[in-house]
């Protein structure tokens, strides 16, 4: 592509006042505002002084300029351009939301919690965000992960497990066969914090937001639906986490260190039939013998986990065992064990054997890294930056780019595309929201004007259909 010769450009001028740049935030302020996000945030938020008046409104304006691909408050200029003032009423200026986030306290962020988990309940009862989770198996998904900060500024900051200096962030997210993972929970920590602090509280918190929105489904449920599956990883084995899942009514699938405990157990495996070849890297499916032929294989054997504490805290199980050919160089050649010829990946679930064979809970467990492309979607939208010095303003902002998260989730699934339904939220920004428009107006009411050929017109309309139905306003 180059610039045209026969008609150049010449000048350019910042002067028109009926364009905007994100025609897409119509469609989806339309759909938090039906689905209760201003609403719920004025009903929930008690911030004080005159900075946290309207919280409502200003709620919907951090939640529209994150979805919108601000990542700082300075960012959220980008609601106030053009004829941003003609489409939403008196968008709030970044200095106006900067101020309401600093008057959070802890009580807030938590409050705004119950508003993120009333919203989800919105979002999922007019649109498919969670299709299946009364019908099908739903897995949620427990991480922690390190937002990067400079400097000694933050509030809470500190070197955790990466080795940068951060604020780490709990995240909780719900899968199911048909849908792509939402965020049911969340938590801002200090930097230096261990993984497993507060990880049961959020385990709770989440399994509680998936039974509410098991019993808000549209969907007809099912005359039994499998428990719920909480994946974790190994910073996360501990009676207080899993004890938390099991006592909720859920199933746990959470990788375990290579102990002494965990060695011995692989070790008593000692019959080569007990292992199975899985489909893994450089695996062949022999279509003759119905099986794979690959290097690596799984095997299973009874577990009780934290079987040296008391009673009331152990837990019987499974452990689950996948090994592989360990082909890194020794230092002593001379002194073969088992843990020299294999390389040995362990987990400890207490699915029954019934519903989820070796082979299959093996599969399913290793599905667990899709929350790390959770955190990476954040990381590249809202969660590029922490914008603020106080830790309380930087707690209430992950909450805001949650929401924003769920709500260009479920915006994807009524644009009935099939590559929308579970592209990440930059995709997503990328086709629907970031659309130039040109308003023009017409017996007091507005008409939008987009680019022509725009390739994902279907999508955009069809999402505009949703949400404004036959009254809709003329888009030429």
């Amino acid at each position: 592509m180059q610039l045209s010769h026969t008609r150049p450009v010449a000048a350019v001028r910042f002067d028109d006042p009926n364009l905007v740049a994100t025609a897409g935030l119509v469609p989806m302020m339309a759909l938090a505002q039906a689905s209760g996000l201003l609403s719920l945030a004025d009903q929930h938020l008690s911030v004080p002084t005159d900075k946290g008046a309207n919280a409502g409104r200003k709620i919907g304006s951090l939640v529209g300029g994150m979805v919108a691909g601000a990542d700082s408050i300075a960012d959220l200029a980008l609601l106030r351009h053009g004829a941003m003032g003609t489409i939403f009423d008196r968008p709030y200026a970044p200095s106006t939301l900067g101020s309401f986030l600093r008057q959070f306290t802890f009580g807030h962020v938590r409050q705004l919690d119950a508003v993120a988990s009333r919203f989800l309940l919105g979002l999922a009862a007019r649109t498919p965000v969670v299709a299946g989770i009364d019908t099908g198996r739903v897995l949620v998904d427990i991480d922690d992960t390190i937002i990067e900060v400079h400097g000694h500024g933050k509030q809470g900051s500190g070197y955790g497990y990466s080795g940068v200096r951060g604020l780490n962030a709990l995240l909780a997210t719900v899968t199911t066969d048909t849908a792509a993972p939402v965020i049911v929970g969340q938590r801002l920590r200090r930097g230096a914090c261990g993984s497993p602090r507060g990880a049961a509280r959020m385990v709770a918190d989440a399994l509680a937001t998936v039974d509410r929105l098991r019993t808000h489904s549209t969907e007809s449920a099912a005359e039994s639906t499998p428990k719920v599956l909480v994946r974790l990883d190994s910073a996360f084995y501990g009676h207080p986490t899993l004890g938390a899942a099991i006592a909720a009514g859920a199933d746990v699938s959470v990788t375990v260190r290579l102990t002494s405990t965990i060695k011995r157990a692989i070790e008593s495996i000692d019959d080569d039939d007990a292992w199975t070849p899985i489909e893994y890297t450089d695996a062949i499916y022999d279509e003759d013998t119905d099986t794979w032929i690959s290097r690596a294989e799984v095997a299973e054997i009874d577990f009780t986990a934290f079987a040296s504490q008391r009673k009331a805290h152990r837990i019987p199980g499974r452990l689950v065992v996948r090994r592989i050919p360990d082909l890194r160089p020794k230092k002593d050649q001379d002194q073969g064990t088992l843990f020299d010829i294999w390389r040995f990946h362990a987990f400890f679930t207490t699915t029954d054997t019934t519903d989820l064979d070796t082979v299959t809970a093996d599969k399913l467990h290793r599905q667990h890294a899709i929350v790390e492309q959770v955190n990476a979607d954040l990381k590249n939208s809202a969660l590029a930056h922490l914008p603020s010095g106080r830790f309380t303003a930087n707690a209430a902002w992950l909450v805001c780019a949650v929401m924003a998260f769920n709500l260009t989730r479920a915006a994807g699934t009524l644009t009935h595309d099939p590559k929308l339904v579970k592209a990440t939220t930059g995709t997503i920004r990328r086709t629907v929201v970031s659309v130039p428009a040109r308003i023009a107006s017409s017996a007091r009411r507005l008409t939008l004007h987009l680019p022509q050929r725009w390739p994902w017109e279907t999508a955009w309309n069809t999402l505009f259909d949703c949400m404004f139905g036959r009254n809709q306003p003329i888009i030429a």
